[in-house]
């Protein structure tokens, strides 16, 4: 008789033609996979077109924005991802440098092309392809207060021209001046670009310089607040603190009844000086089909449902989305949907062009440098120039991979010489082998034990680490990636050919890291260990109230407390300038508000307080669990010797309790040292880049930079050995240093001899 076993592998060799040929029919019968990014009421738009199709059952997946791209990138080219899924136009030259997009193909509608309203559909198209399915279009306009304000201005000027006429602290117009987004309407105006032809930096010349002066002009007339995001636009509308606001459809999703209410929106007017009307950008969101998608029928018929009649009706209707669909009839009366309609027909298709990602960040850094007066227009548009043609530059040459095989082969053979070595000397029969057999046997109940976390700690740390270090080899992207050795390094560390501490270089950013580790972990040990001491007094009341009040900024998450620190440093709206105008107040003093993220010292300062306030916490809770192994028996025995509060601190108390903080401290150094989100978070990496850390540097090139991933994974290898080297190092030099003899004079000159006691616990 066949064994189990023989039976069992039997029956599935005559098994597995069957499943072969039902292979097809299993991935058929697999539901469509949909992501979005959208939130509210746009997603519940959403989810009502999807259950209104009628065909194969629809996955639905929403993705927060912030990691969008990064999941479709990583997700696509496995065959892990969507089918489809829904995103704005101007990513389409980078998804389709990735593989990432296909031709819609039959999933535009016959005679599709005539149905999409104003450059929608000239949006999608690239090469002649269109690759995406338009199903809204996005731009700012004009908001008004209609209890300030009764008719639309026809110029800027003639907003800026209300300064003198409305209630005290109210402004004329509210936006995101400092944004690069938000300022195209204005740099339209003057006849400029951000991105120009041939993928060229386009926002330098004189119209870009002189639309920046206009700006200029208006936050120092306080037409318009200085240093405004999009929260604080938010609550000046609902305040009624702005007469006019710059934003988009998404802005009404953050006002209250009331401020609903007294809004109207317009088209946005013209700037009187050019004679020309301010054109935002336009961003098109279509239904884009990932290379599987596109070769499933059932998905293609989901998108044209996704951009068909019913569903922007249905969108109209729900999220109050303008309709890029001329069969699609906009309410009459509806002056929101016709506004932005409107103003959509006058707008600017954002470019596709994977070079626009480039611009954003310099272009936005020269704004802000000239509107705080750090820099006159040309200049800071200038630098802004050799900053993107930096990060365009082209890649480095190929390399030659025989080095590397070379040293890789080299330590096999060494390891391989190792083992042989090893094997000789315990053969099988000698007395060593015997008693490598009899340890081995002993430890097996160990290694079962461990060998869970060996694994896990293989696939979740081991291997990411070997896969970083190798990608910190190659450049590129996509088909374009290739094997460049250790330019990306070269490059680091040579200042990418400039000098070696001008801004964003390799050895500034260290500087600036390695100063940033060092105040902030000297402030979290003296105030932890300050306060552990003081809650360690059995004598203080209400110890367990202190303690868990203590201990809250370590508990709320980072990004919570980061975000509301920077919102106390805002310069004019901030907590941290409410309370310098109380001091005037009470005071008779006129100590102006401080523009935190100015000036490196100030914006420092702003990010090591937040720091603190989220560091110390954590060293306090290490030196209370110390404190309770101190004898209280060796202290009383010091006191009765004669020994000071303070002798018994320095001498018994700390050497004590150093072993514990020794790896605590080095945990927090490997912690500040990569504290992306305060300094992310708080000052951005301002005034121009100099608070930004070697973490948020990488983050850059990484993400903000044209995804150089091999050269943003070169400055993660650098961190990683930084930090191996010098925590080694700090362990090694403290375990080489021997205990000093206790000198038997006191701390002080004049003082007594320590007591007996003191002295030998010490």
């Amino acid at each position: 008789m066949p064994s189990r076993r023989c039976r069992l592998a039997l029956a599935l060799a005559l098994a597995a033609p069957a499943l072969i040929l039902l292979l097809p029919a299993l991935a058929a019968a697999a539901p469509i996979r949909l992501w979005h990014a959208y939130r509210d009421d746009e997603a519940r738009a959403l989810d009502a077109i999807v259950a209104a199709f009628e065909g194969e059952e629809v996955e639905v997946l929403a993705v927060p924005f912030d990691a969008y791209a990064s999941k479709l990138q990583a997700a696509i080219p496995m065959g892990e991802g969507p089918d489809l899924f829904i995103d704005a136009h101007e990513r389409l030259g980078d998804f389709r440098a990735r593989d990432l997009v296909t031709p819609v193909g039959d999933a535009l509608e016959p005679g599709g092309e005539a149905v999409f309203l104003g450059p929608a559909l000239a949006a999608v198209r690239q090469g002649g392809e269109i690759l995406g399915l338009p199903i809204s279009q996005k731009c700012v306009a004009l908001y008004m207060n209609t209890a300030l304000v009764k008719e639309a201005p026809a110029t800027l000027e003639d907003i800026a021209a209300l300064a003198g006429s409305l209630p005290e602290g109210v402004y004329p117009l509210a936006y995101e001046a400092s944004n690069a987004y938000a300022h195209m309407p204005i740099l339209a105006a003057f006849g400029g670009a951000m991105l120009g032809e041939d993928d060229q930096f386009g926002f330098v010349g004189p119209g870009p310089e002189r639309s920046l002066e206009l700006v200029r002009a208006l936050i120092q007339r306080r037409v318009v607040p200085e240093d405004a995001n999009g929260a604080l636009v938010t609550d000046l509308f609902n305040a009624g603190r702005a007469a006019f606001v710059i934003s988009g459809p998404w802005f009404a999703g953050g006002l209250g009844e009331e401020a609903r209410r007294r809004a109207r929106v317009v088209p946005l007017p013209k700037v009187r000086e050019t004679g020309l009307p301010m054109r935002p950008f336009l961003t098109v969101e279509a239904v884009m089909l990932s290379p599987q998608g596109a070769r499933r029928a059932e998905a293609r018929a989901l998108a044209r449902h996704l951009a068909g009649a019913a569903a922007a009706a249905t969108r109209l209707e729900v999220a109050r989305t303008p309709p890029v669909r001329s069969d699609v009839a906009v309410p009459a009366g509806d002056a929101f949907i016709a506004a932005f309609t409107e103003q959509a027909k006058a707008a600017i298709p954002m470019p596709t062009s994977p070079a626009m990602r480039s611009t954003w960040e310099p272009a936005t850094r020269a704004i802000r440098k000239v509107l705080r007066g750090d820099a006159p227009p040309d200049v800071a548009l200038s630098e802004a120039k050799r900053r993107f043609d930096d990060v365009r530059r082209p890649l480095p040459p190929p390399a030659s991979p025989a080095p590397l095989l070379v040293a890789l082969g080299a330590l096999a053979l060494l390891l391989a010489l190792r083992w042989v070595r090893a094997a000789r000397g315990a053969a099988p029969g000698t007395g060593r082998w015997r008693s490598f057999r009899r340890a081995l046997g002993r430890s097996l109940p160990a290694y079962k034990y461990v060998a869970h976390a060996v694994v896990a700690i293989g696939v979740l740390v081991v291997i990411p680490l070997v896969i970083g270090a190798a990608t910190s080899l190659f450049a590129g992207r996509g088909e374009g990636l290739r094997y460049v050795g250790l330019a990306n390094f070269i490059s680091i560390l040579t200042a990418r050919g400039g000098p070696l501490f001008a801004s964003g270089s390799f050895y500034l950013v260290l500087a600036v890291t390695v100063l940033w580790t060092a105040v902030n972990l000297c402030l979290h040990v003296l105030l932890g260990v300050s306060l552990a001491l003081l809650l360690h007094r059995p004598t203080l009341r209400l110890r367990a109230l202190y303690r868990v009040l203590l201990i809250v900024p370590w508990a709320v998450p980072s990004y919570v407390t980061a975000l509301s620190w920077k919102g106390m440093f805002h310069r004019q709206f901030g907590a941290v300038t409410g309370l310098i105008e109380a001091v005037n107040s009470a005071l008779g003093t006129s100590i102006e508000p401080i523009s935190w993220f100015s000036s490196f010292t100030t914006a420092f300062t702003a990010n090591v307080t937040t720091n603190v306030w989220l560091g110390f916490p954590f060293m306090m809770v290490v030196t209370l669990g110390a404190l309770t192994a101190v004898p209280e028996d060796v202290l009383e025995a010091a006191e009765v010797d004669g020994a000071t509060r303070w002798q018994r601190l320095r001498m018994i108390t700390l050497p004590l309790i150093r072993p514990v903080l020794a790896p605590a401290v080095t945990l927090g150094a490997i912690w500040t040292f990569n504290m992306f989100n305060v300094v992310f978070l708080v000052s951005g990496g301002d005034p121009d880049g100099t608070t930004d850390i070697l973490v948020s540097e990488a983050y850059r090139w990484a993400f903000t930079r044209e995804a150089q991933y091999g050269y943003a994974a070169a400055y993660s290898v650098l961190i990683f050995l930084l930090l191996t080297l010098a925590t080694r190092d700090w362990h090694f030099r403290r375990r080489r240093t021997p205990v000093s003899a206790i000198p038997q004079g006191g701390a002080e000159a004049g003082s007594a001899p320590l007591p007996a006691a003191a002295t030998e616990v010490a």
